[in-house]
Protein backbone atom coordinates (compact mmCIF):
# COMPACT_ATOMS: atom_id res chain seq x y z
CA UNK A 1 0.00 0.00 0.00
CA UNK A 2 1.43 2.91 -0.90
CA UNK A 3 1.97 5.96 2.21
CA UNK A 4 1.24 9.54 1.17
CA UNK A 5 3.67 11.31 3.84
CA UNK A 6 3.33 15.31 3.49
CA UNK A 7 6.98 17.43 3.38
CA UNK A 8 7.79 20.97 3.04
CA UNK A 9 9.10 22.12 -0.38
CA UNK A 10 10.92 24.52 -1.53
CA UNK A 11 9.72 25.38 -4.78
CA UNK A 12 11.31 28.12 -7.20
CA UNK A 13 8.88 29.66 -9.59
CA UNK A 14 9.01 29.14 -13.27
CA UNK A 15 9.95 32.72 -13.96
CA UNK A 16 12.96 32.82 -11.22
CA UNK A 17 14.43 29.60 -13.24
CA UNK A 18 14.51 31.11 -16.36
CA UNK A 19 15.83 34.09 -15.22
CA UNK A 20 18.47 32.49 -13.46
CA UNK A 21 18.65 30.17 -16.65
CA UNK A 22 19.26 33.23 -19.11
CA UNK A 23 21.98 34.81 -16.92
CA UNK A 24 23.43 31.65 -16.30
CA UNK A 25 23.71 30.88 -20.34
CA UNK A 26 25.00 34.73 -20.55
CA UNK A 27 27.79 34.92 -17.59
CA UNK A 28 29.01 31.04 -19.91
CA UNK A 29 28.97 32.92 -22.97
CA UNK A 30 30.50 36.35 -21.80
CA UNK A 31 33.43 34.48 -20.05
CA UNK A 32 33.98 31.99 -22.96
CA UNK A 33 34.19 35.34 -25.48
CA UNK A 34 36.33 37.16 -23.09
CA UNK A 35 38.85 33.89 -22.13
CA UNK A 36 39.33 32.73 -26.14
CA UNK A 37 40.56 35.63 -28.15
CA UNK A 38 40.25 34.41 -30.80
CA UNK A 39 37.42 31.71 -29.96
CA UNK A 40 38.24 28.49 -30.99
CA UNK A 41 35.57 27.74 -33.32
CA UNK A 42 36.43 31.27 -35.05
CA UNK A 43 34.64 30.41 -38.43
CA UNK A 44 31.23 30.44 -36.17
CA UNK A 45 31.86 33.32 -33.90
CA UNK A 46 33.76 35.72 -35.73
CA UNK A 47 31.94 38.23 -37.80
CA UNK A 48 34.82 40.14 -40.21
CA UNK A 49 37.05 38.72 -37.95
CA UNK A 50 35.84 40.63 -34.76
CA UNK A 51 34.82 38.52 -32.08
CA UNK A 52 31.01 38.09 -30.87
CA UNK A 53 29.50 41.32 -29.47
CA UNK A 54 27.56 41.83 -26.07
CA UNK A 55 24.24 41.93 -28.49
CA UNK A 56 25.02 39.30 -30.22
CA UNK A 57 25.69 37.29 -27.20
CA UNK A 58 22.12 38.50 -26.00
CA UNK A 59 20.22 37.17 -29.13
CA UNK A 60 21.84 33.57 -28.56
CA UNK A 61 20.80 33.31 -24.66
CA UNK A 62 17.53 34.51 -25.66
CA UNK A 63 17.13 32.11 -28.55
CA UNK A 64 18.54 29.45 -25.94
CA UNK A 65 16.21 29.85 -24.02
CA UNK A 66 12.97 30.27 -26.14
CA UNK A 67 14.08 26.98 -26.90
CA UNK A 68 14.16 25.41 -23.55
CA UNK A 69 11.20 27.15 -22.10
CA UNK A 70 7.33 26.24 -24.30
CA UNK A 71 5.81 29.50 -22.52
CA UNK A 72 8.25 31.55 -24.04
CA UNK A 73 7.98 29.63 -27.52
CA UNK A 74 4.38 29.87 -27.52
CA UNK A 75 5.01 33.89 -26.70
CA UNK A 76 7.26 33.78 -30.16
CA UNK A 77 4.80 31.85 -32.14
CA UNK A 78 1.67 34.19 -30.94
CA UNK A 79 3.87 37.57 -31.49
CA UNK A 80 5.15 35.86 -34.86
CA UNK A 81 1.22 35.45 -36.06
CA UNK A 82 -0.22 38.77 -34.60
CA UNK A 83 2.30 40.49 -36.59
CA UNK A 84 1.99 38.94 -39.38
CA UNK A 85 -1.82 38.97 -39.33
CA UNK A 86 -1.75 42.60 -37.97
CA UNK A 87 -4.98 43.82 -39.62
CA UNK A 88 -6.94 40.84 -39.59
CA UNK A 89 -8.90 38.44 -36.90
CA UNK A 90 -6.76 35.72 -35.94
CA UNK A 91 -8.82 32.74 -34.10
CA UNK A 92 -7.01 30.26 -31.39
CA UNK A 93 -8.10 26.92 -32.80
CA UNK A 94 -5.49 25.50 -29.55
CA UNK A 95 -1.68 26.48 -28.20
CA UNK A 96 0.23 26.58 -31.62
CA UNK A 97 -2.65 26.39 -34.21
CA UNK A 98 -4.29 29.78 -35.42
CA UNK A 99 -7.24 30.35 -38.05
CA UNK A 100 -7.45 33.89 -40.13
CA UNK A 101 -9.46 34.77 -42.49
CA UNK A 102 -9.01 37.22 -45.54
CA UNK A 103 -10.10 38.68 -48.33
CA UNK A 104 -8.02 39.38 -51.20
CA UNK A 105 -8.33 41.19 -54.41
CA UNK A 106 -7.15 40.25 -57.97
CA UNK A 107 -8.08 42.22 -61.08
CA UNK A 108 -10.09 44.24 -58.80
CA UNK A 109 -12.37 40.59 -58.06
CA UNK A 110 -12.31 39.28 -54.19
CA UNK A 111 -11.14 35.86 -53.49
CA UNK A 112 -12.06 34.59 -49.80
CA UNK A 113 -9.26 33.02 -48.13
CA UNK A 114 -8.64 30.63 -45.28
CA UNK A 115 -4.97 29.87 -43.25
CA UNK A 116 -4.37 27.63 -40.52
CA UNK A 117 -0.59 28.00 -39.38
CA UNK A 118 0.67 25.07 -36.95
CA UNK A 119 3.87 25.39 -34.70
CA UNK A 120 4.24 21.47 -33.76
CA UNK A 121 6.52 22.33 -31.22
CA UNK A 122 4.08 24.68 -29.49
CA UNK A 123 1.40 22.51 -30.31
CA UNK A 124 3.11 19.42 -29.36
CA UNK A 125 0.03 17.22 -27.72
CA UNK A 126 -1.42 17.21 -31.62
CA UNK A 127 0.17 15.63 -34.95
CA UNK A 128 -0.35 16.73 -38.65
CA UNK A 129 -1.01 13.64 -40.70
CA UNK A 130 -2.88 12.12 -43.86
CA UNK A 131 -5.75 9.98 -43.36
CA UNK A 132 -7.64 7.84 -45.87
CA UNK A 133 -11.89 7.89 -45.51
CA UNK A 134 -12.12 4.16 -44.40
CA UNK A 135 -10.19 1.16 -43.05
CA UNK A 136 -9.34 0.26 -47.26
CA UNK A 137 -8.79 2.86 -49.76
CA UNK A 138 -11.61 2.39 -52.85
CA UNK A 139 -13.56 4.47 -50.44
CA UNK A 140 -14.94 8.82 -50.21
CA UNK A 141 -16.07 10.41 -47.33
CA UNK A 142 -16.53 14.34 -46.77
CA UNK A 143 -14.10 15.87 -44.94
CA UNK A 144 -16.09 16.87 -42.03
CA UNK A 145 -17.10 12.66 -41.55
CA UNK A 146 -13.33 11.95 -42.18
CA UNK A 147 -12.34 15.12 -39.46
CA UNK A 148 -15.16 13.62 -37.07
CA UNK A 149 -13.88 10.33 -37.13
CA UNK A 150 -10.46 11.34 -36.33
CA UNK A 151 -11.38 13.73 -33.91
CA UNK A 152 -9.57 16.38 -35.30
CA UNK A 153 -9.36 20.20 -34.36
CA UNK A 154 -8.63 20.55 -38.09
CA UNK A 155 -8.44 19.23 -41.43
CA UNK A 156 -8.30 19.98 -45.35
CA UNK A 157 -8.52 18.44 -48.20
CA UNK A 158 -5.86 16.14 -49.34
CA UNK A 159 -4.28 14.93 -52.44
CA UNK A 160 -5.72 13.66 -56.06
CA UNK A 161 -7.43 10.71 -56.36
CA UNK A 162 -9.16 8.42 -58.99
CA UNK A 163 -13.37 9.76 -58.64
CA UNK A 164 -14.76 6.75 -59.70
CA UNK A 165 -12.95 4.88 -56.73
CA UNK A 166 -11.08 7.25 -54.70
CA UNK A 167 -8.16 5.23 -54.52
CA UNK A 168 -5.61 8.12 -53.91
CA UNK A 169 -3.36 8.57 -56.75
CA UNK A 170 0.40 9.64 -55.66
CA UNK A 171 2.27 8.60 -52.47
CA UNK A 172 0.84 7.91 -49.56
CA UNK A 173 2.45 7.03 -46.34
CA UNK A 174 0.77 7.17 -42.95
CA UNK A 175 2.87 6.19 -39.36
CA UNK A 176 5.40 5.03 -41.53
CA UNK A 177 3.44 2.00 -43.35
CA UNK A 178 3.35 2.86 -47.02
CA UNK A 179 -0.35 2.79 -49.15
CA UNK A 180 0.02 4.09 -52.13
CA UNK A 181 3.30 4.50 -54.88
CA UNK A 182 4.18 8.07 -56.67
CA UNK A 183 2.86 8.67 -60.26
CA UNK A 184 4.59 10.55 -62.52
CA UNK A 185 7.47 11.78 -59.85
CA UNK A 186 4.91 13.91 -58.29
CA UNK A 187 5.93 15.86 -55.71
CA UNK A 188 5.17 15.17 -52.19
CA UNK A 189 5.13 16.44 -48.46
CA UNK A 190 7.31 14.60 -45.72
CA UNK A 191 6.51 15.06 -42.49
CA UNK A 192 8.84 14.16 -39.99
CA UNK A 193 8.71 14.56 -35.70
CA UNK A 194 10.84 17.55 -36.46
CA UNK A 195 9.84 18.95 -39.15
CA UNK A 196 9.12 18.79 -42.97
CA UNK A 197 10.44 18.24 -46.64
CA UNK A 198 9.56 18.78 -50.09
CA UNK A 199 10.09 16.20 -53.00
CA UNK A 200 9.32 14.56 -56.04
CA UNK A 201 9.39 11.03 -54.72
CA UNK A 202 10.27 8.11 -56.87
CA UNK A 203 9.51 4.14 -55.74
CA UNK A 204 12.30 1.99 -55.01
CA UNK A 205 10.74 -1.71 -55.64
CA UNK A 206 11.44 -5.19 -56.14
CA UNK A 207 10.29 -9.10 -55.86
CA UNK A 208 13.60 -11.68 -55.53
CA UNK A 209 13.36 -15.16 -56.25
CA UNK A 210 14.28 -17.97 -58.11
CA UNK A 211 17.45 -16.29 -58.34
CA UNK A 212 15.92 -13.45 -60.18
CA UNK A 213 15.27 -9.25 -58.78
CA UNK A 214 12.10 -7.88 -60.67
CA UNK A 215 10.90 -4.23 -60.56
CA UNK A 216 7.91 -3.76 -58.84
CA UNK A 217 6.31 -0.48 -60.96
CA UNK A 218 3.81 0.86 -57.98
CA UNK A 219 1.86 -0.22 -54.97
CA UNK A 220 -2.32 -0.31 -54.73
CA UNK A 221 -2.32 2.13 -57.76
CA UNK A 222 -4.39 1.65 -61.11
CA UNK A 223 -2.60 -0.07 -63.75
CA UNK A 224 -0.99 2.81 -66.55
CA UNK A 225 0.86 -0.10 -68.87
CA UNK A 226 0.08 -3.88 -69.37
CA UNK A 227 3.67 -4.05 -69.02
CA UNK A 228 3.99 -3.34 -65.18
CA UNK A 229 3.90 -5.29 -62.68
CA UNK A 230 1.78 -3.87 -59.33
CA UNK A 231 1.60 -5.33 -55.70
CA UNK A 232 -1.48 -5.09 -53.77
CA UNK A 233 -1.82 -5.35 -50.24
CA UNK A 234 -4.91 -5.79 -47.90
CA UNK A 235 -5.67 -1.85 -47.70
CA UNK A 236 -6.64 -2.30 -51.38
CA UNK A 237 -9.65 -4.24 -50.68
CA UNK A 238 -10.29 -7.67 -50.81
CA UNK A 239 -8.70 -8.75 -54.38
CA UNK A 240 -6.53 -7.99 -56.50
CA UNK A 241 -8.11 -5.96 -60.09
CA UNK A 242 -8.01 -7.61 -63.32
CA UNK A 243 -4.72 -9.18 -64.87
CA UNK A 244 -3.68 -7.53 -68.10
CA UNK A 245 -3.49 -9.68 -71.26
CA UNK A 246 -1.23 -12.42 -71.12
CA UNK A 247 -0.70 -11.45 -67.20
CA UNK A 248 -0.81 -13.77 -64.20
CA UNK A 249 -1.35 -13.16 -60.32
CA UNK A 250 0.83 -14.50 -57.64
CA UNK A 251 -0.27 -14.50 -54.06
CA UNK A 252 1.88 -13.98 -51.33
CA UNK A 253 2.01 -15.18 -47.66
CA UNK A 254 5.04 -15.53 -45.42
CA UNK A 255 7.85 -15.28 -48.29
CA UNK A 256 5.90 -18.29 -49.73
CA UNK A 257 3.82 -17.79 -53.01
CA UNK A 258 0.47 -19.23 -51.94
CA UNK A 259 -1.78 -19.42 -55.28
CA UNK A 260 -1.35 -18.49 -59.09
CA UNK A 261 -3.97 -17.68 -61.29
CA UNK A 262 -4.87 -15.54 -64.46
CA UNK A 263 -8.06 -14.16 -62.20
CA UNK A 264 -8.35 -11.75 -59.64
CA UNK A 265 -6.54 -13.63 -55.92
CA UNK A 266 -7.78 -13.04 -52.98
CA UNK A 267 -5.44 -10.16 -50.89
CA UNK A 268 -4.64 -12.30 -47.76
CA UNK A 269 -4.40 -9.94 -44.16
CA UNK A 270 -0.70 -11.38 -43.98
CA UNK A 271 0.20 -10.81 -47.14
CA UNK A 272 -0.10 -9.60 -50.74
CA UNK A 273 -0.79 -10.12 -54.63
CA UNK A 274 1.59 -8.99 -56.86
CA UNK A 275 0.34 -8.85 -60.73
CA UNK A 276 1.96 -8.47 -64.43
CA UNK A 277 2.98 -10.20 -66.89
CA UNK A 278 3.49 -14.23 -67.41
CA UNK A 279 6.92 -13.35 -69.19
CA UNK A 280 8.08 -12.29 -65.70
CA UNK A 281 6.36 -13.02 -63.04
CA UNK A 282 6.69 -17.15 -64.26
CA UNK A 283 10.45 -16.68 -63.43
CA UNK A 284 8.77 -16.97 -59.77
CA UNK A 285 7.20 -19.98 -59.71
CA UNK A 286 8.53 -22.33 -57.92
CA UNK A 287 10.43 -20.39 -55.71
CA UNK A 288 11.24 -21.32 -52.20
CA UNK A 289 11.11 -18.49 -50.88
CA UNK A 290 10.55 -14.67 -52.62
CA UNK A 291 11.22 -11.13 -50.64
CA UNK A 292 10.22 -7.47 -51.30
CA UNK A 293 12.50 -4.79 -50.85
CA UNK A 294 10.75 -1.57 -50.95
CA UNK A 295 12.26 2.09 -50.90
CA UNK A 296 11.57 5.46 -51.67
CA UNK A 297 14.12 8.21 -53.52
CA UNK A 298 14.58 11.02 -51.66
CA UNK A 299 15.23 8.17 -49.25
CA UNK A 300 13.25 10.31 -46.06
CA UNK A 301 14.80 7.28 -43.91
CA UNK A 302 13.03 8.94 -40.17
CA UNK A 303 10.16 10.19 -42.32
CA UNK A 304 6.79 9.14 -40.65
CA UNK A 305 3.80 10.61 -42.69
CA UNK A 306 4.09 11.50 -47.02
CA UNK A 307 1.22 13.01 -48.67
CA UNK A 308 1.01 13.83 -52.77
CA UNK A 309 0.14 16.78 -54.72
CA UNK A 310 1.56 18.96 -57.48
CA UNK A 311 2.51 20.61 -58.71
CA UNK A 312 5.60 22.71 -56.75
CA UNK A 313 4.42 26.60 -55.64
CA UNK A 314 7.50 27.75 -53.72
CA UNK A 315 10.97 25.84 -54.06
CA UNK A 316 13.92 27.15 -51.71
CA UNK A 317 12.53 30.19 -51.40
CA UNK A 318 11.26 30.92 -55.00
CA UNK A 319 8.63 30.53 -56.96
CA UNK A 320 8.69 27.28 -58.72
CA UNK A 321 5.32 25.89 -60.72
CA UNK A 322 6.63 22.22 -62.96
CA UNK A 323 2.90 21.50 -64.26
CA UNK A 324 4.15 20.10 -67.19
CA UNK A 325 6.77 17.95 -66.02
CA UNK A 326 4.50 16.39 -63.42
CA UNK A 327 1.45 15.81 -65.92
CA UNK A 328 -0.71 18.39 -64.61
CA UNK A 329 -1.83 20.78 -67.30
CA UNK A 330 -5.61 19.67 -66.65
CA UNK A 331 -5.45 21.41 -63.25
CA UNK A 332 -4.77 25.43 -64.98
CA UNK A 333 -6.81 28.50 -64.93
CA UNK A 334 -8.26 29.91 -62.27
CA UNK A 335 -9.83 27.28 -59.69
CA UNK A 336 -10.70 27.05 -56.04
CA UNK A 337 -7.38 25.82 -54.85
CA UNK A 338 -5.54 23.96 -51.45
CA UNK A 339 -2.41 24.42 -50.46
CA UNK A 340 0.47 23.25 -47.71
CA UNK A 341 3.81 24.79 -47.19
CA UNK A 342 5.81 25.86 -44.24
CA UNK A 343 8.19 28.69 -43.10
CA UNK A 344 11.71 29.30 -41.72
CA UNK A 345 10.36 29.12 -38.49
CA UNK A 346 8.91 25.69 -39.04
CA UNK A 347 5.56 27.09 -39.38
CA UNK A 348 3.14 24.47 -41.25
CA UNK A 349 0.83 26.36 -43.36
CA UNK A 350 -2.80 25.16 -44.77
CA UNK A 351 -4.66 27.16 -47.03
CA UNK A 352 -8.12 26.99 -48.99
CA UNK A 353 -8.95 29.46 -51.74
CA UNK A 354 -12.91 29.64 -52.75
CA UNK A 355 -13.44 29.78 -56.39
CA UNK A 356 -15.77 29.54 -59.76
CA UNK A 357 -18.40 32.43 -58.11
CA UNK A 358 -18.80 36.20 -57.87
CA UNK A 359 -18.27 36.63 -54.65
CA UNK A 360 -14.41 34.55 -54.76
CA UNK A 361 -12.79 34.02 -58.19
CA UNK A 362 -10.56 31.57 -57.18
CA UNK A 363 -6.61 31.67 -58.14
CA UNK A 364 -4.31 30.44 -60.97
CA UNK A 365 -1.64 28.50 -60.03
CA UNK A 366 1.03 31.52 -60.43
CA UNK A 367 -1.08 33.31 -58.10
CA UNK A 368 -1.38 30.65 -55.81
CA UNK A 369 2.27 30.01 -55.56
CA UNK A 370 2.76 34.26 -54.98
CA UNK A 371 0.50 33.97 -52.15
CA UNK A 372 2.18 31.04 -50.54
CA UNK A 373 5.46 32.90 -50.38
CA UNK A 374 4.07 36.08 -49.57
CA UNK A 375 3.04 34.09 -46.79
CA UNK A 376 7.03 33.14 -45.57
CA UNK A 377 6.76 29.76 -47.35
CA UNK A 378 10.12 28.26 -48.47
CA UNK A 379 8.57 25.11 -49.72
CA UNK A 380 4.96 24.96 -50.49
CA UNK A 381 3.09 22.59 -53.23
CA UNK A 382 -0.35 22.26 -54.11
CA UNK A 383 -2.75 19.44 -53.40
CA UNK A 384 -6.30 19.07 -54.81
CA UNK A 385 -8.69 21.74 -56.03
CA UNK A 386 -11.91 22.49 -57.51
CA UNK A 387 -14.37 20.69 -56.08
CA UNK A 388 -12.32 18.87 -53.36
CA UNK A 389 -11.18 22.12 -51.48
CA UNK A 390 -12.39 22.10 -48.02
CA UNK A 391 -11.35 23.36 -44.75
CA UNK A 392 -12.77 22.27 -41.47
CA UNK A 393 -11.85 23.93 -38.01
CA UNK A 394 -13.05 23.11 -35.16
CA UNK A 395 -16.40 21.46 -36.05
CA UNK A 396 -17.03 24.00 -38.72
CA UNK A 397 -16.90 24.38 -42.44
CA UNK A 398 -15.09 27.47 -42.55
CA UNK A 399 -14.75 27.87 -46.14
CA UNK A 400 -17.74 28.17 -49.22
CA UNK A 401 -17.21 24.73 -51.15
CA UNK A 402 -19.52 25.39 -54.46
CA UNK A 403 -21.26 21.65 -53.00
CA UNK A 404 -22.51 21.96 -49.84
CA UNK A 405 -19.69 20.67 -47.06
CA UNK A 406 -17.57 19.56 -50.23
CA UNK A 407 -17.53 16.56 -52.45
CA UNK A 408 -17.36 12.86 -51.17
CA UNK A 409 -12.84 12.73 -51.16
CA UNK A 410 -10.40 9.76 -50.82
CA UNK A 411 -8.00 11.24 -48.56
CA UNK A 412 -7.39 14.33 -45.75
CA UNK A 413 -4.86 16.05 -44.00
CA UNK A 414 -5.89 16.04 -40.26
CA UNK A 415 -4.66 17.87 -36.96
CA UNK A 416 -5.89 15.36 -34.39
CA UNK A 417 -4.37 14.50 -30.73
CA UNK A 418 -1.10 12.48 -30.37
CA UNK A 419 -1.65 9.51 -30.26
CA UNK A 420 -0.21 7.83 -26.74
CA UNK A 421 1.38 4.49 -27.01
Amino acid sequence: MDTLIEKKEFIIPIRTCEYVLTISLFTIFALTNSIFQPPLLANELLLANNAITTPQLIDITTNLQQELSPELRREKFNNRIRNKYAELQVNDVTDGVKHIKMVKYYNKKPVRINIVEVNHRVANNYEIKPVIASTTLANKRKVRTIAQNTDSIVAINGGFFKPESGIPLGTLMINKKLYTGPIYDRVALGIFEDGYDVGRVQLNAKIKGNGHQIKIDNINQPRMLSSYILAYTPDWGNYAPASPQYGVQLQVVGNKITAVSTNPLFIPKNGYVIVGPKSQLNKLIGAKKVEVEISTNPKWENVKHIISGGPYLVKDNQIFIDMTAQKLQSIGGRNPRTAIGYTKDNDLILVTVDGREGSSIGLTLKELASLMKSLGCTNAINLDGGGSTVMYVNGQIVNRPQQTGGIALSNALVISKRSRI
